[in-house]
C-alpha cells in the first residue's frame, strides 16, 4: 500500500539560506526544518505539541553527523561534530575531529573560526544582511520562544509522520532567502519532540543534512562555550565589510 500523501497546510514555512558553506553551517543547526507526513493526526495539533515542547528548551546539545551533497561530486561529504544551543540567541557548532570549523553566535555577532588555518571571520548581525539575517531567523525557529518567531519568517508546506519521526517542510517568506534555500526539512521524535535531523535543500540542487544523536536538554552549559575569545595568533577578518 502506498503511504498517504503529505498534508498541505497554510500558516508558516521554513527554508534554509546558503549557497556559501558558512551560511549552510548557520542554517544548518538550526535550525532545522521538517517535511512531515502526519498519518491520521491533525498536523496542526501535532505542531502545537511540538511548539509547546520547544518553548521550554533553555539549553540543548547533541552529537551530529553532517552530510553534504553537491552536484559536482559523485559521493557526499560526511563530517562528524557537536552542537550546543543556549536559548534564546547563542549557539556553538563544531565540525571535524580534530575540530576544523567552529560557528559561534553570541547575541548580535557571528564568528566562523578555522583553528587549523589560524583564521576567523566575524559578522555583525544587527544590520541589513539579507540572507545572513534570514539564516539566523531560521536557526532560532528550531527552538521558538513564541509563535510569532515561526509565523513571521516562515510558511509551513507539509507535515508527515514516518516511523515515529515527524517531518515538517518549511519555506522562508523572504525572497532573498529563497534565492539560496529551496526548502528546510526539520525532523523530530514524536515520543519526546526532541530534534532528530535537519536537511537544507539549496536552490542549486545541493543539500546539507544533519543527523543528531545523544541529545541533552536543559543541562547547564559552560559559559566559555559562547564567549568568543580568540588566541592572539588568530587573524580576524570581516568579509561583509570588504
Amino acid at each position: 500500500m502506498n503511504p498517504p500523501p503529505p498534508i498541505r497546510c497554510s500558516g508558516f514555512s521554513l527554508r534554509v539560506v546558503g549557497a556559501p558553506w558558512r551560511c549552510a553551517v548557520l542554517a544548518a543547526l538550526l535550525l532545522s526544518a521538517v517535511r512531515s507526513a502526519v498519518g491520521a493526526q491533525d498536523p496542526q495539533v501535532v505542531f502545537e505539541r511540538w511548539f509547546s515542547a520547544q518553548t521550554n528548551v533553555q539549553t540543548w546539545s547533541a552529537d551530529l553527523v553532517q552530510t553534504r551533497s553537491l552536484k559536482i561530486l559523485s559521493q557526499p561529504l560526511v563530517s562528524t561534530g557537536k552542537v550546543w544551543v543556549l536559548a534564546p540567541d547563542r549557539f556553538r557548532w563544531e565540525l571535524g575531529q580534530p575540530v576544523q570549523t567552529i560557528a559561534l553566535r553570541n547575541r548580535d555577532q557571528l564568528l566562523v573560526i578555522y583553528p587549523r588555518l589560524k583564521r576567523a571571520e566575524k559578522y555583525s548581525l544587527g544590520g541589513q544582511l539579507g540572507p545572513w539575517k534570514d539564516a539566523m531567523a531560521l536557526m532560532e525557529a528550531s527552538f521558538p520562544r513564541d509563535r510569532a518567531a515561526l509565523d513571521g519568517p516562515f510558511r509551513l508546506l507539509s507535515a508527515m509522520e514516518t516511523n515515529s519521526i515527524l517531518q515538517m517542510a518549511l519555506q522562508p517568506k523572504s525572497a532573498a532567502a529563497r534565492k539560496f534555500i529551496g526548502e528546510i526539512v526539520v525532523s523530530f521524535h514524536t515520543n519526546d519532540f526532541s530534534l532528530a535531523a535537519t536537511e537544507l535543500k539549496f536552490s542549486d540542487g545541493s543539500s546539507l543534512r544533519n543527523d543528531f544523536a545523544n541529545g541533552v536538554i536543559n543541562q547547564p552549559l559552560a559559559p566559555e562555550l559562547f564567549d568568543g575569545k580568540l588566541s592572539p595568533d588568530i587573524t580576524v577578518v570581516e568579509p561583509l565589510r570588504q
